[in-house]
């Protein structure tokens, strides 16, 4: 019997030929092993594929580290923060991460499709915001780094698969993070210092909502959490509600923007200085240049609550979007 097998199979064969590392040998199998048709005429080339993936990943636990190894999931932080999808198999975080950044991932209907994290810049107003898709929360083969990733990012967000049963995900997703120490923080759930637990702020977003078979998921979702977590229904296919997505994201992370203002002259609002939360306008003044530390006398701010110009102490904590004049 003939095997068929299916252009994405010779694609993976391809880059298992060509691969120079034993990760990548094992990421290609494994991707073969996904798309491989199964019936009677590819039962000895699974067989073969499964024994090849075996071989591979007990040498890889049998070599010493004779040198010092690049982790492809360490990944260097870029832009205003740093934004992980999380989510279990199918649920959409490379469309997601596609349609709201230039990055290319490999969007497929099979499971297990991203196997690596692969970052992306997501524009918001002026700033940008550095998005990585991550291999689901079941997979194997990469969960230790994918949980230290996790816990590297300054927030997650959370996809569900809207044509399935959201509340199961969400627990499933939930136990995941929980069995490695990630708790994820309600709505206006303050985070804690507690040895060995990272505390994680995150929007939960329900993708495909525009198929007909996620149109009461997505009611049900939004009904009976958000109150509980930032939620939002989304369409990563057809660019259904990101924009409002981009708003939620930025939401969750714990950072304001602030802008300089010489005496005289109008505000720079095109390159905002990024500070965390609870910053002051010391904090502030020590980014725009160390001598304002100890020079500092008062500042002057305008903002949405603030009458223009108002003066105000080393200590005053700002708020997005203020616009800051420092006095010597």
């Amino acid at each position: 019997m003939p095997a068929n097998l299916p252009p994405q199979y010779k694609e993976a064969e391809e880059r298992y030929r060509r691969a120079k590392t034993g990760a990548e040998k094992i990421l290609a199998l494994e991707e073969m092993l996904a798309v491989i048709p199964h019936h009677k005429g590819t039962d000895k080339l699974i067989g073969q594929l499964r024994k090849r993936l075996s071989q591979h990943k007990d040498e890889s636990k049998r070599r010493p580290s004779t040198s010092r190894q690049i982790d492809p999931f360490a990944v260097k932080k870029e832009g205003a923060a740093q934004v992980a999808l999380v989510g279990l198999p199918n649920c959409g975080k490379s469309q997601i991460l596609a349609s709201l950044t230039n990055a290319l991932p490999l969007i497929a209907d099979y499971p297990f499709t991203t196997r690596l994290p692969l970052p992306g810049m997501m524009k918001f107003e002026n700033i940008q915001i550095q998005m990585l898709d991550s291999p689901p929360l079941m997979d194997e083969y990469a969960e230790s780094g994918l949980f230290n990733l996790i816990r590297n990012a300054d927030a997650l967000m959370v996809v569900l698969d809207l044509t399935e049963d959201c509340p199961a995900q969400i627990d499933l997703v939930l136990e995941e993070l929980d069995r490695r120490r990630i708790r994820v923080l309600k709505k206006g759930e303050e985070k804690r210092k507690e040895f060995g637990i990272s505390y994680k702020r995150a929007v939960f977003v329900g993708n495909k909502a525009d198929l007909q078979e996620a149109k009461e998921h997505c009611r049900n979702f939004l009904k009976y959490f958000s109150d509980v977590y930032p939620v939002l229904c989304i369409s990563a296919k057809e660019n259904l509600n990101l924009e409002e997505l981009k708003k939620e994201v930025f939401g969750v992370l714990d950072t304001v923007r602030a802008y300089t203002k010489a005496p005289g002259k109008a505000a720079d609002l095109n390159d905002p200085v990024i500070l965390p939360k609870g910053s002051t306008v010391l904090d502030f003044a020590s980014q725009i240049h160390k001598d304002f530390v100890q020079k500092l006398k008062f500042a002057r701010i305008w903002g949405g609550e603030k009458y223009d110009g108002q003066m105000v102490q080393r200590d005053y904590i700002l708020k997005d979007g203020d616009i800051i004049e420092l006095h010597t």
